[in-house]
């Protein structure tokens, strides 16, 4: 579940700022290793956006590529000073964002937010038995 409340974020310095236009087209928890490592936690919140819907209101982040599982290339935005990670965009999916969750000024109800990549799930996490649970990266519909 995603609230409208969703709409402005930022790094834990303040010094990069930004503000969502529109309502999350979807949001899930990944346990893959790579959002494990960038959140420095068992999993990472994912709040996935229409690129065009994010405006930086403060600041400029700065971009690092990675590798990924699938093969592409994906682009990693952070604050330069206080190296926060806000959000992601794969090389060949320039329309969406992926917002990380603890970046956003309100917080992420995940109640009902599907799981991915469980396979790599940290041993005593518990997954609540109502939600979707994918052992790799879900199909795109």
């Amino acid at each position: 579940m995603v609230s409208a409340r969703l709409s402005t974020g930022g790094c834990q310095c303040g010094a990069v700022r930004y503000r969502i236009s529109t309502l999350p087209l979807e949001t899930y928890i990944c346990h893959c290793t790579e959002c494990r490592k960038q959140s420095a936690s068992a999993f990472g919140i994912s709040v996935i956006v229409d690129s065009a819907s994010v405006e930086v209101t403060r600041g400029a982040p700065k971009r690092w590529s990675r590798p990924t599982a699938g093969g592409g290339m994906l682009d990693c935005y952070f604050c330069p000073d206080c190296g926060t990670r806000l959000w992601h965009q794969g090389g060949d999916d320039k329309g969406r964002l992926s917002v990380k969750g603890g970046s956003l000024d309100q917080p992420v109800d995940l109640r009902d937010v599907p799981h991915i990549w469980t396979r790599s799930k940290l041993e005593g996490i518990v997954i609540p038995d109502h939600v979707a649970r994918f052992s790799e990266e879900p199909d795109e519909p």
